[in-house]
């Protein structure tokens, strides 16, 4: 390591940060940062978040002088190691994200490295504009990683790839100067040979290279045949060669992953939206050497993109939480899907092509279904089940999982028949199983095998398999990388593919640009074998690891945590909307994404060698911005649940260490509220008065600015003992007295017993103990287990498909369909999942009345009432925020729209802890609280969640309504 007393030094001249100390959050930094989308682990030498230019400028200095290579992040999604190694990671996704110039007439736009793809796409939309290379990754991928991979997307074969939409770029050199690579003609280019400087040497040092005749003979056998347009293996020295157009060094660095400067602003080339008139041929196959011949005429109709699915992605959307909803178009078990889309100014006219196509394909005998999909939402559906699929196979069982190693390689697609039967032989020799999908319109395959890599005999498979997928590429004059690039792991294939003598090229062409090695070093070019630094070690150690919860359905803690790809899914933005991941989106740091936190898990729970593996500070800190807010579990493709993860940690935690007074003070809510309730005068009197509330919020560590819970002085329980039994009922619910709904919210739970007698319904609140819940948040396990026990024994025999159980509290009834059947007992497992069938929402209970005809809309009142509706997290984890939408709709003249919010930021206690109300607050900020800011106040404001009531009230003073008040005040009484 280098001297520490430099680093600190480096450390006090930049405006932004550099984490390298041992200090807990340094190291949790710098081994949220050892790890990208790939197999590959190393530790860096430091973390850097540089503020602006200036402070790139001194890491480029510091490198320099100290001899050591500066790796350039955004996203971290790379699938080839060109983010990891040890040197300093330099993270450009948080300061440099601006958007500096759109010109609308001339169709480009001036970005800076960290834009988000997606997020820029939103932008220019409403200017009828779009950059077109469109990655799996586009809602996290960033413009700076796009360029050092030339990404491509799905519809590349239309839209090109990020090479091709690179009009210009502002760089800084290994001696920090300044320069634009642009398209320059022949008098610019003759100027730029006679520079002084390093713009001057580098131009001049290609000049030799590329104008040598035993070069250019070189490049031109060496490199992939024409007709293939994934072509991204080494540097793209036959497109720079090329001068039938302007020469653009721009053409050298998209591909070049950071290896050559760095990006500081790139303006880029944009396209009309394309017809918004858009169908999808979902070809359906028998078999996958079938499906590329239906690819070869796909192509022959001129399609917007043809993309494969195969038979192990389809089969993991089975009971997923939530692409289970994306399965409708798929008929029978077919072993390959072909989805073709089509795209056109009119329905017609697209149908029209896509039926050529259908047929076309009949009369050669191809395929056996073609379900033709439309509709953005549908449409939308479809593309998302492609677009996980690197997550999606995550959820393999056993240590054999996918693999990125082979599945960027490309060739002409007319050859994929062919290519792919090599494949498969050459699998089967290898005795390994793979998936296949993605690009097969652009003839780049993403085929991953199934490797166990924490066995020395894996990681001799793993080698011999990119060693024998060489040997077909050459065959087949391919491309070895595609648009994943080549960073440490095909790098060393490159001379056995391209030629040694092209390889000696590349090597010359980075010493031109980097003779120090400062940029990205070891990518590419002299990279180190391409099995080494892996993410395992073949003496990890494999002593099972005993769990409070239940983790067999995901193997262990241990697999679940390794199902985290790395793909970035948690990286998403706002804009994007989503849940996941609250906390990431208002810090923007790598250590608070869910990536980051299985990350971390994962390389404690293999390596530590401590007895309580759970016991280190560094995970303690990569959760503490967890909110629990169960996001992970339904929107990451692998369905990583950080939050259970995160409530296991810490009673494991707790073992060794003891818990705080404020945390058992939470964890106990529902008996201080219990108390509370007994005085509800005088303790209503305390949490109201600003000066003794303020005492109890210092002394306890509550934020300043938050306002405390109040008790009501008659519970829920006391209220409904007192009501007369409905008689003539049509038949009998169970309502679930969760804490919060208990003593705090008891107002809300007498309304919901009012509407459901009042539709006839018989309510009976059933002899049960809370939900656990405040438990859980607090990773108090062993007692939340306690509790879930004594219900389950309570409530089987009693909770049927004709006796449902209901609850009005988001957090406390989703417990039974959640945690409670990995915490129970064995002997009450059955009975668990009995009673998990049957505990429901009041909104799914009332929206299946409602479609059974036995509550009409003549019920309700006619009055015309606009509605936003806020989601509670466990409802979008569970698909439920649609349902309160309908039961909502459904009164006549009742108009609902949803706020695209993910979560309010409260997330229970945390919002209330001093040390987390910022965050809290920040996440609220990002969509909630503006867009009920904005809304009228005729509008009512719904929210199922009692946090999230206490977060609109506390962040915009407004009362915001639990779904059931709505109802109640619309029916006619």
């Amino acid at each position: 390591m280098k001297d520490q007393n430099q680093l600190a030094l480096l450390a006090s001249q930049l405006k932004g940060e550099l984490f390298y100390t041992n200090e807990t959050k340094d190291q949790t930094m710098l081994l949220a940062y050892s790890t990208d989308a790939s197999v590959y682990q190393e530790k860096p030498l430091a973390v850097a978040i540089p503020a602006d230019i200036d402070d790139i400028k001194k890491l480029i200095d510091f490198a320099q002088q100290q001899r050591i290579t500066i790796i350039p992040r955004t996203a971290g999604t790379s699938l080839a190691g060109q983010v990891v190694g040890h040197g300093i990671i330099m993270d450009i996704s948080r300061h440099f994200n601006g958007i500096i110039e759109l010109n609308v007439e001339e169709q480009w736009v001036r970005v800076q490295p960290g834009v988000i793809r997606d997020d820029l796409n939103s932008y220019l939309k409403p200017f009828g504009l779009l950059f077109g290379p469109e990655t799996s990754t586009a809602s996290r991928a960033m413009v700076g990683g796009m360029i050092g991979n030339n990404s491509s997307g799905l519809h590349s074969i239309v839209w090109g790839d990020t090479r091709h939409n690179l009009i210009s770029a502002n760089v800084l050199l290994d001696d920090c100067s300044e320069v634009t690579f642009e398209a320059i003609d022949e008098a610019a280019y003759f100027k730029k040979l006679l520079l002084a400087g390093r713009e001057g040497d580098i131009y001049r040092n290609m000049n030799a290279l590329l104008t040598d005749p035993q070069h250019l003979s070189a490049i031109e056998a060496g490199y992939p045949k024409r007709s293939i347009t994934r072509r991204n293996t080494g540097y793209a020295l036959d497109i720079l060669a090329d001068r039938s157009a302007p020469f653009n060094m721009c053409n050298l660095l998209a591909g070049s992953e950071g290896t050559l400067a760095i990006v500081t602003e790139a303006k880029l080339k944009l396209m009309s939206l394309p017809p918004q008139e858009l169908g999808l041929l979902c070809v359906h196959f028998a078999d996958m050497v079938e499906c590329m011949h239906g690819n070869v005429i796909a192509l022959e109709h001129k399609p917007e993109a043809s993309e494969l699915v195969d038979k192990y992605i389809m089969d993991f959307t089975v009971g997923h939480p939530t692409y289970k909803y994306n399965r409708f178009f798929i008929e029978g078990d077919p072993q390959a899907l072909l989805i073709v889309e089509f795209r056109g100014q009119t329905a017609a006219e697209t149908e029209s092509k896509a039926m050529a196509l259908k047929a076309d394909l009949i009369a050669r005998g191809l395929g056996y279904a073609y379900p033709y999909i439309t509709g953005i939402e549908q449409t939308n559906l479809v593309w998302d089940v492609r677009k996980a699929g690197l997550g999606l196979i995550r959820n393999l069982p056993g240590d054999s999982q996918p693999v990125n190693l082979i599945e960027d390689c490309a060739v002409s697609p007319e050859d994929l028949p062919a290519y792919v039967r090599d494949i498969q032989k050459l699998l089967i020799e290898e005795g390994v199983h793979a998936s296949y999908y993605a690009h097969a319109g652009a003839g780049e395959l993403h085929i991953e095998p199934f490797v166990n890599l924490k066995t020395a005999a894996g990681k001799r498979t793993f080698r011999s398999i990119l060693e024998k997928t060489s040997d077909l590429v050459l065959k087949y004059n391919g491309s070895l990388s595609g648009e994943h690039g080549d960073g440490r792991l095909r790098g060393e294939f490159i001379g056995k593919v391209l030629g040694e003598k092209v390889y000696k090229l590349l090597e010359e062409v980075k010493f031109i640009f980097d003779p120090q090695g400062v940029f990205n070093a070891n990518k590419i070019v002299n990279t180190p074998p391409m099995d080494s630094h892996l993410r395992y070690d073949n003496d990890s150690n494999r002593t099972e690891i005993k769990t409070y919860f239940d983790f067999s359905k995901d193997e262990s803690i241990l697999r679940l945590a390794e199902k985290c790809s790395g793909s970035g899914d948690c990286r998403k933005t706002e804009i994007t909307g989503g849940t996941m991941c609250p906390s990431f989106m208002a810090t923007r740091d790598e250590k608070d994404t869910t990536r980051a936190r299985a990350n971390m898990l994962r390389q404690f729970l293999t390596n530590s060698t401590k007895k309580n593996r759970f016991d280190h500070e560094e995970i303690k800190e990569v959760m503490d911005l967890c909110l629990s807010c169960k996001g992970c579990k339904t929107e990451c493709p692998s369905s990583v649940d950080v939050a259970k993860m995160k409530a296991e940690f810490l009673q494991h935690y707790y073992d060794e260490h003891g818990a705080g007074f404020r945390t058992k003070l939470i964890a106990n809510f529902t008996q201080s509220q219990k108390l509370g309730s007994w005085v509800a005068p005088l303790y209503n009197f305390v949490v109201k008065n600003d000066f003794l509330s303020g005492m109890v919020k210092k002394t306890v560590g509550f934020a300043p600015k938050r306002s405390l819970p109040t008790v009501n002085g008659t519970t829920l329980t006391q209220w409904v003992k007192k009501q007369a039994v409905v008689s003539d009922a049509k038949r009998r619910v169970y309502l679930f007295s969760d804490e919060f709904t208990e003593y705090n919210d008891a107002e809300i739970g007498i309304t919901a017993y009012k509407l459901l007698t009042a539709l006839g319904y018989e309510v009976v609140i059933p002899k049960h103990v809370q939900s656990g819940r405040t438990y859980l948040s607090k990773g108090f396990v062993k007692e939340a287990k306690k509790i879930a026990n004594q219900n389950i024994h309570f409530l089987k025999g009693l909770i049927t498909d004709d006796t449902p159980l209901l609850g009005v509290e988001p957090s406390g009834i989703i417990t039974f369909r959640d945690e409670y059947l990995s915490l129970v007992d064995d002997d009450l497992r059955v009975d668990a999942q009995k009673v998990a069938k049957n505990a429901l929402m009041i909104d799914e209970f009332l929206l299946t009345e409602m479609k059974a005809g036995r509550i009409h809309p003549e019920q309700f009142t006619g009055t015309t009432k606009k509605i936003k509706l806020h989601g509670h997290c466990y409802q979008k984890a569970f698909h439920l925020v649609t349902v309160t939408e309908q039961v909502l709709s459904f009164p006549t003249n009742f108009s609902v729209e949803t706020i695209p919010s993910g979560c309010c930021g409260m997330a229970g206690s945390f919002g209330y802890e001093a040390e987390h109300y910022d965050v809290s607050m920040k996440v609220a900020e990002l969509v909630l609280l503006p867009t009920i800011r904005k809304t009228s106040s005729d509008t009512l404001i719904a929210a199922a969640g009692t946090s999230c009531r206490h977060q609109i009230k506390d962040g915009v003073g407004r009362k915001s309504y639990h779904p059931v008040e709505i109802l109640y005040d619309a029916l006619l009484k």
